[in-house]
């Protein structure tokens, strides 16, 4: 008796044995041949971080501020925190984690899905937690640099503030100090900005002048007095007034970041208050490795190669950026899940987010899809979030199938080799870079290791988030 072959099994032999013979023909396997079919075939040390960073990369426009890694070696960190403080694995995951439950925790507050709420304090212009990539831009006048975390998920900016000998954390630059800043400003609680703060689960208003806070889920935090000053994104893209919070007590996770840089939706975030330029429209290409480097861009004209899809309906009354997620695929083969998957739990885009999360019963159809086509390697047990995860010590190349997720409006999206896997252990063990939402109501998120090198444009004055893909180039 015959045993029928499946058409993903049998997509994957015949795109295996075309590329046997791209090798048996004495071709290299370089970037012509990664992209061919529905495969990548990589050497496995890509996989790896390298510890020196790669300058090659410049901002080619006046509108465009220089993106890194956090953690990589393109950030001059302190000396002494750059090694010992260096997050693990086990740590970043543990962060994500609690990153996505704040998520969880605040969409449930505005009603978006209905299940017992996280215990987290719910403000708006409140941080979700601090994500991985970092900007530099100036504050005061005169002029002085700070690092800061940039934050899709978040509203409101706020860096790290003098006097703060006891209640600080170890920062690259020196901190912000009003006294010597001539634009500096306090908020007055009698001001309608210090309403712009929600109250809800701490007060704003304990003296005369308007308090902000700041909470996370992880334990972290930033309070201090709401203000504005001058914000200098460029030498030719300055902006007075701009509402901030100077941080008198902070604790937390930010390794060397002065504070957070809010690109949200609300009234407070860096787009609302520059929309007069900008429009609300900004993109960023966030690079394959924390080895190199990308972009932040504000305003601007589109790319005709940019493919938008439009800003789901269902996050409107949130902070957050929603999409419609349609279809997922593996190997060039559309998965089989209902469209009410996506459609129950919504999904939301966020540049802090490490993996993205989907709905229990479509992260088991990627998996096992998956699965199906990487048995040629040993597998491993899992590890924190990942649940599949495979060990590549003693090879030199393999070929992972590729992975594309369909968002609506027709913008397919084929996932980089580098958003595919995550290596958690060196090369014993590297694991599928996707997670589950641990069932089917809660709400996915799209994270950022899938978004690499791809320019994200988040265009909210026409309702619209766009792709494009080879962005960082």
């Amino acid at each position: 008796m015959v045993t029928p072959i499946s058409s993903i099994s049998l997509t994957f032999f015949i795109n295996a044995f075309l590329l046997l013979c791209y090798l048996n023909k004495g071709y290299a396997v370089g970037e012509d041949e990664i992209t061919k079919g529905y495969l990548h075939i990589i050497k496995v040390k890509s996989l790896l971080p390298s510890t020196a960073c790669n300058q090659t990369f410049k901002v080619s426009n006046s509108l465009s501020l220089e993106v890194v890694h956090r953690s990589g070696p393109c950030i001059q960190v302190l000396n002494q925190e750059k090694a010992a403080n260096a997050p693990s694995n086990r740590e970043i995951l543990l962060r994500d984690r609690h990153r996505v439950d704040s998520i969880h925790a605040r969409l449930s507050s505005h009603g978006v899905f209905q299940e017992k709420q996280a215990t987290l304090p719910v403000q708006s212009g409140a941080s979700i937690g601090s994500g991985d990539y970092v900007v530099t831009v100036g504050l005061g006048t005169p002029k002085k640099e700070f690092t800061l975390v940039f934050d899709t998920g978040s509203d409101l900016t706020w860096t790290q503030c003098e006097p703060c000998a006891k209640t600080c954390y170890k920062q690259k630059e020196p901190r912000l100090d009003p006294t010597k800043s001539s634009s500096y400003k306090n908020i007055s609680c009698s001001s309608a900005f210090c309403k712009l703060l929600d109250t809800e689960g701490g007060e704003s208003c304990s003296s005369p002048t308007c308090l902000y806070q700041v909470q996370y889920e992880d334990g972290s935090y930033s309070i201090g007095f709401f203000a504005t000053e001058t914000l200098t994104l460029t030498s030719s893209n300055v902006f007075k007034n701009f509402l901030f919070g100077c941080g008198q007590q902070n604790s937390g996770l930010f390794r060397g970041a002065a504070g957070l840089l809010g690109l949200g939706r609300t009234k407070l975030s860096l787009p609302s208050q520059t929309a007069q330029k900008y429009k609300k429209l900004f993109s960023y290409c966030l690079p394959a490795s924390s080895s190199s480097k990308g972009y932040l861009s504000f305003g601007g004209q589109v790319s005709k190669t940019v493919k938008f899809t439009p800003l789901s309906e269902d996050f409107k009354s949130t902070p957050f950026y929603g999409l419609d997620i349609t279809e997922l695929s593996v190997g060039g083969n559309k998965l089989s899940i209902d469209a009410s998957i996506f459609s129950t739990s919504g999904t939301v885009i966020d540049s802090g987010t490490v993996i993205t999360r989907l709905p229990s019963t479509a992260y088991s159809a990627l998996s096992s899809a998956f699965k199906k086509l990487m048995t040629d390697y040993p597998s491993t047990d899992g590890y924190s979030i990942f649940d599949t995860c495979y060990d590549f010590s003693k090879n030199e190349t393999i070929k992972i199938p590729k992975v594309g997720v369909s968002f609506k409006g027709g913008v397919e999206m084929d996932i980089d080799v580098s958003g595919i896997l995550y290596p958690v252990k060196g090369l014993k063990k590297v694991c599928l870079a996707f997670a589950g939402n641990g069932d089917d109501v809660k709400a996915a998120i799209f994270g950022n290791t899938q978004q690499k090198t791809y320019q994200v444009v988040y265009d909210d004055a026409k309702g619209r988030v766009g792709f494009a893909p080879s962005g960082c180039n």
